[in-house]
């Protein structure tokens, strides 16, 4: 028990850099607190011993704000950074060196009993307020980004953004390059990860700028020739690229 705990608070000096001693981080860590608690409840869940186990998980979540079932299943090294409003379900199970940022829900889409909350597999990381719902799994080094709903499954390695999330390829050397260097991307999200969904929208939005532009180019060359146009394409809407792109933005 002890080598655990000390294995948990090794975790966060890995992973957050404002993190001074082990007696501060077992003082002021509400993620440390919410996950010795959870230890305890859940063994009182494996004994039968439900109602203590929820009563404990119930302290638990009044002096943390973490609100972690018991019958949640963790792994080693997990750490829920700052952690107010983080809920995890009953059937939800995390593998190891997992990071949950505040406001995180590993939630379920369904009343029914049996397994209905996400699997996050080794090294996962969600972002804060992200949302990853029903019985899915994020397979091991994915990334959720913040504020993400995720609704299916992510692949190793690959990283999770928008609502309802779409999948960023990780692969790319850039941010191996990032990932080495930073051992894990603050809050799931870097400079490089835009929604792709935004991106083909902007990508369309400069071509049909640029398709205007010719237009525009070829009929002042039309009219120079003595070519008359039609005056309904003369008259036609003009196309405002940068507010649609602040639309998408």
């Amino acid at each position: 028990m002890f080598r655990q705990l000390r294995e948990d608070i090794r975790a966060v000096f890995d992973r957050d850099p404002a993190a001074r001693s082990f007696w501060e981080v077992l003082t002021c860590y509400p993620g440390i607190h919410a996950l010795i608690l959870h230890r305890l409840a859940h063994w009182l869940w494996g004994h039968r011993l439900r109602w203590l186990a929820r009563f404990v998980a119930h302290l638990s979540r009044f002096f943390t704000g973490i609100e972690i079932h018991p019958g949640a299943t963790i792994g080693r090294r997990f750490f829920i950074d700052h952690g107010m409003g983080v809920v995890i379900g009953e059937t939800a199970i995390i593998g190891d060196d997992v990071t949950l940022y505040h406001g995180v829900t590993l939630g379920g889409t369904s009343w029914n009993k049996g397994k209905r909350h996400p699997t996050l597999e080794d090294g996962v990381v969600v972002g804060a307020g992200a949302k990853v719902l029903g019985p899915i799994v994020i397979s091991a080094g994915a990334k959720v980004g913040s504020n993400a709903v995720v609704t299916k499954a992510v692949p190793a390695g690959a990283t999770a953004v928008g609502n309802p999330a779409r999948i960023i390829d990780a692969q790319s050397r850039e941010r191996e390059a990032q990932a080495e260097k930073m051992g894990f991307s603050a809050y799931a999200v870097a400079r490089d990860q835009d929604d792709p969904l935004a991106k083909a929208i902007h990508g369309l939005l400069d071509h049909a700028a640029e398709t205007d532009r010719r237009l525009a180019s070829l009929l002042k060359e039309l009219a120079a020739q003595g070519v008359k146009c039609d005056e309904e394409v003369d008259a036609a809407d003009k196309f405002d690229p940068q507010y649609l792109s602040k639309i998408v933005d």
